[in-house]
């Protein structure tokens, strides 16, 4: 890496942490005002500050299993120090929520297409799931600009036929972008643009086909028979494809993206989390929650608008960020 590429790299990283700073302030400010409630007028850690704890992490949409999860952990730590003040109740929580997430953590999948060499024999398959209005042709396109920016060859494949919207929007994300669109427009079978879709991107050498899903058909069994479907017609051009499942979440909807991600992981195989919108919502700790409750990892976030809003997830920088005053 010459010394140009290392301030520009430098660069882009201080403008992902204040772009992530940013987005999380809502989060943070609710956060950081039930966290002085808890520990109002109290010098130790005892089980009247652990029971505030844990109300405020279920406010925080952290969710009840995990926060019995935290607070079992920290109970551990009190009980093993025998004395823990509510001064180091901040770094405890921190390191506690990073210990539960690295258990779900995975630095391979779709992330890993950036280390990669180009055109390493066949494209990289996202098929990307999830309900309406999640932000999911959105996020599609944020990453395609992620991976094209990257030197990446991308073709999407507008697979969401059920909604003319979604058609068109991939259609202009892919021309914002500068990248090939595989579409047969509305009401077509889906299956069969994932199928143009991959196939064309074996053709071109690319490096990642991501491919847009319906986010809602008439009921689980249906959605259920079209997802398998998709999947059986890619694997005909790519064994294995897809290699990823990346089901989408709106983070300021709170624990209704739980039960979102509940059904789709019973619909197919999620491989790994999206969650969007956290810069609208002080909702953020739902991140959390979920990644430990489905055993998913998150892999990236969405905290603004650009199309550099959405970041690769970093439990460890996401947690500093969280607990940042």
């Amino acid at each position: 890496m010459g010394l140009f590429d290392f301030f520009k790299k430098d660069k882009e990283n201080k403008e992902q942490q204040q772009a992530l700073d940013e987005g999380l302030q809502k989060t943070k400010t609710s956060f950081f005002d039930q966290l002085s409630k808890a520990v109002a007028g109290r010098n130790t850690v005892d089980e009247a500050v652990l029971d505030d704890l844990e109300t405020m992490l279920v406010h925080a949409d952290v969710g009840i299993d995990t926060t019995v999860k935290v607070i079992e952990r920290i109970e551990k730590r009190v009980a093993r120090d025998k004395y823990v003040s509510t001064a180091d109740l901040d770094l405890i929580l921190r390191e506690e929520i990073v210990a539960l997430l690295d258990a779900n953590s995975s630095a391979t999948g779709s992330r890993a297409i950036l280390d990669r060499p180009d055109s390493p024999g066949s494209p990289f398959v996202i098929m990307v799931v999830g309900v309406n209005g999640v932000g999911k042709t959105t996020t599609i396109g944020k990453l395609a600009h992620r991976f094209h920016s990257a030197g990446k060859k991308v073709v999407l494949g507008a697979a969401d036929t059920f909604r003319a919207a979604a058609v068109d929007q991939l259609i202009i994300w892919g021309e914002r972008v500068g990248v090939p669109v595989i579409s047969h427009g509305m009401n077509t079978d889906p299956a069969a643009v994932a199928y143009d879709a991959v196939q064309k991107g074996v053709e071109m050498g690319a490096d990642v086909v991501i491919i847009d899903t319906a986010g809602r058909l008439h009921n689980k069994v249906n959605l259920m028979n079209e997802l398998s479907k998709i999947k059986r017609v890619m694997q005909k051009v790519i064994p294995g494809a897809p290699h990823e499942v990346l089901l989408v979440l709106d983070g300021s909807t709170g624990q209704n993206a739980y039960l979102q991600a509940q059904e789709f992981t019973k619909a197919t195989d999620v491989s790994a989390l999206a969650i969007t919108k956290l810069d609208g919502t002080a909702k953020g700790g739902v991140v959390i929650g979920i990644s430990a409750q489905l055993q998913v990892p998150v892999r990236y976030i969405g905290v603004g608008e650009k199309m550099t809003d959405l970041q690769l997830f970093d439990r460890t920088t996401f947690v500093n960020s969280l607990f940042k005053k």
